[in-house]
């Protein structure tokens, strides 16, 4: 570990930071890329985080221009792909659900793609050949859908999806299979964490702004939360931190290539509800579920268990992250 330079693309995001702060704790030197390096409200708390100071370097870079990202790739053993954010509108603001397919390809999805393979595109000038990249459970959505589905088999239809206007969800699919065909013609090792809700601490305020930390912190504050009625759907869960060692057990495993959850379990809303109000019994809970509930998303964790990780349970992370939250880590 002491002496290797990872590269994290998209350092201050949500999974980026949390990345960062894993690979400096384990004594890596990183290379973090941002839109802005300075940015008042994002590069401090990096810069903060224990191990920083002399081994993290910030970047400004945008995917979008593959020469910006040279400076931070310079020397790196694998890049960390982090900064493909869901996009849910166009440039002008529309929304991406009223587009159509030219419209949504053109706006939504192929930036991302673009910007992926502008950083893959980077790393092999740069004899990269260990990437990471960050995706998402929206890409492993066969249909009809199966009872327990894996990794390696079950992927979502891009054409399906964009019949249903769902081109946030079709840009991970379209991304995966892009970055899979350049790795392959590149000689490079590719894995693909696929996660989606994400508990536990976070690095920077800005983040407390998003879901599930932001209707966690409305329930805390004696306010509804995120739903009126318990929804009859579930919801997939991993803690922050856990997260981040899935990330970098997939660049230190050197067998460890291909999609990986990056989930702990699914859990119906009813559950998760009745578990906060464990920990909260004086939250709003939402009105009841009428029906029978619908079982939850079903996983197969074989290739996520290969990477040798250990993971909070539900239960674990909820209470931690209420505490947390009730902590007020960013109160000045």
């Amino acid at each position: 570990m002491q002496g290797k330079i990872l590269c994290v693309a998209g350092a201050s995001g949500l999974v980026g930071s949390n990345i960062v702060k894993a690979a400096l704790d384990r004594g890596y030197t990183v290379h973090g890329t941002m839109r802005d390096k300075d940015a008042p409200g994002k590069a401090p708390f990096l810069n903060a985080l224990t191990g920083a100071s002399g081994r993290l370097s910030l970047f400004s870079a945008d995917m979008a221009t593959e020469d910006t990202i040279d400076e931070a790739m310079a020397g790196a053993d694998c890049v960390f792909i982090a900064c493909l954010v869901p996009t849910y509108e166009g440039p002008s603001g529309k929304p991406a659900r009223e587009m159509d397919d030219e419209q949504g390809y053109a706006e939504i999805i192929m930036p991302t793609v673009n910007g992926c393979l502008n950083i893959m595109r980077c790393a092999a000038r740069h004899g990269v050949g260990t990437v990471v990249i960050c995706s998402s459970t929206s890409s492993t959505n066969p249909v009809p859908p199966v009872p327990i589905k894996n990794e390696q088999d079950h992927w979502s239809d891009e054409r399906q999806q964009c019949q249903a206007k769902k081109y946030t969800s079709a840009t991970k699919t379209v991304m995966e299979k892009a970055a899979i065909k350049f790795a392959a013609e590149n000689g490079m090792r590719l894995s693909i964490i696929l996660p989606t809700g994400m508990f536990g601490p976070v690095i920077l305020p800005e983040h407390m702004h998003h879901n599930p930390h932001s209707w966690l912190q409305a329930l805390i504050n004696g306010e509804a939360g995120r739903h009126e009625k318990i929804p009859n759907d579930s919801s997939s869960m991993i803690h922050l931190h856990d997260l981040a060692g899935l990330f970098l057990a997939a660049y230190e495993d050197p067998n460890a290539s291909g999609r990986y959850f990056g989930v702990y379990d699914s859990w119906h809303w009813q559950d998760i509800y009745a578990e906060l109000h464990k920990i909260l019994p004086d939250m709003i809970l939402p009105e009841p579920l009428a029906e029978s509930p619908v079982a939850p998303t079903g996983f197969d964790f074989t290739r996520r268990d290969s990477l040798g990780v250990a993971l909070r349970d539900i239960p674990a992370f909820l209470r931690e992250t209420v505490a947390w939250i009730k902590s007020q880590p960013f109160a000045q």
